[in-house]
């Protein structure tokens, strides 16, 4: 099978200049997709960034010519309405030249409380997913909207610059009942893989089988977070950005500074073995190895912290992309 292959651009940890001359890097290595996450504040705030994506992908759709281009991910829930962000994926599609894809998930408190939203629980943020999907959909397929919702409301709402080409909307998903919501309204599931056939068998078969039941198409973009550091010190500094990411509390959490004070109380090891550490590209290959050859995954995201992103993404290029690409095809 033929597997695209993507590059996340962390916004968490770079700045935005240093982010555009990655995603160029990526094309020019090899990569398919070039990624980026949709993020307020970071997961620490003493070695961290945090750009607005979408002005970033405006640039990026300027400097590259191939990538694709994919938001991994934005919450069309609280800080924006969903018709502002079938807006921006629509200017986005005509900037690329039919590049680009939404990617959409529930949120984190992170990047919405900080601006006053209150964050609820699952059960409400997936309410407002399925109003915001049809809004969204609704958009992008040129149709004037007038919707008073629980959530959403618009009035004689119209796209005025329409993207040219299908913008297709992928939602992210790490359990049964988001994979399956994604099946029944998204084009493309998104999901972490850490354990292939747990992943294969709580997330993939039931957004598959939801897929079907409407007579859809399916794809997915499996991704996976590692480590290339050659000891536990280097990959501590890599992870420097992001250590956060693991603390208790990452989904309720507002402030970074609270994040990376409890990071730094665990010991470093506790958060180094909640991520996948190689030492070599040999061993990052096999790292993503089973989501090309058992998930069996149209997409491959490569989320690598590394201590020199700029050298890692041409070695990654040159060495394991080949060898991905190889085992999708066995």
């Amino acid at each position: 099978m033929l597997v695209k292959l993507a590059w996340l651009c962390s916004h968490e940890s770079y700045q935005p200049e240093t982010l555009l001359e990655h995603a160029v890097l990526a094309e020019q290595s090899g990569f398919d997709v070039v990624t980026g996450a949709d993020h307020f504040h970071p997961w620490v705030d003493d070695a961290s960034a945090a750009s607005y994506v979408w002005s970033w992908f405006g640039a990026v759709a300027h400097a590259t010519s191939r990538v694709e281009l994919a938001t991994s991910v934005t919450a069309p829930l609280f800080r924006y309405h969903p018709g502002l962000i079938a807006q921006a994926a629509a200017t986005l599609d005509r900037l690329s030249g039919g590049r680009f894809i939404l990617g959409v998930g529930t949120g984190e408190a992170i990047n919405e409380a900080p601006l006053g939203y209150e964050f609820p629980g699952y059960k409400e943020r997936i309410a407002r997913m399925d109003e915001a999907l049809d809004i969204i959909h609704g958009l992008l397929a040129g149709e004037k909207l007038d919707i008073d919702g629980e959530y959403y409301q618009a009035r004689t709402a119209k796209l005025y610059s329409p993207p040219t080409t299908g913008v297709p909307v992928w939602m992210a998903a790490g359990g049964p009942k988001s994979a399956t919501f994604a099946g029944q309204k998204a084009e493309g599931l998104i999901t972490s893989v850490k354990d292939p056939a747990d992943a294969l068998e709580r997330v993939i078969r039931p957004y598959r089988e939801a897929a079907a039941a409407r007579g859809a198409s399916t794809t997915i973009m499996a991704t996976r977070w590692v480590v290339l550091a050659g000891s536990d010190d280097e990959a501590w500094e890599a992870l420097a950005a992001m250590r956060g990411l693991r603390a208790p509390g990452r989904l309720e959490v507002a402030d970074p500074m609270v994040l990376r004070e409890r990071a730094d109380a665990m010991d470093r090891r506790e958060i180094l073995e909640k991520y996948t550490i190689v030492r070599d590209l040999d061993q990052l290959a096999e790292a993503y190895k089973p989501l090309v050859h058992d998930v069996g995954a149209d997409y491959v995201a490569i989320q690598v912290a590394s201590a020199d992103p700029a050298d890692t993404i041409k070695q990654i290029g040159s060495q394991v992309l080949p060898a991905l690409r190889d085992w999708a095809d066995s």
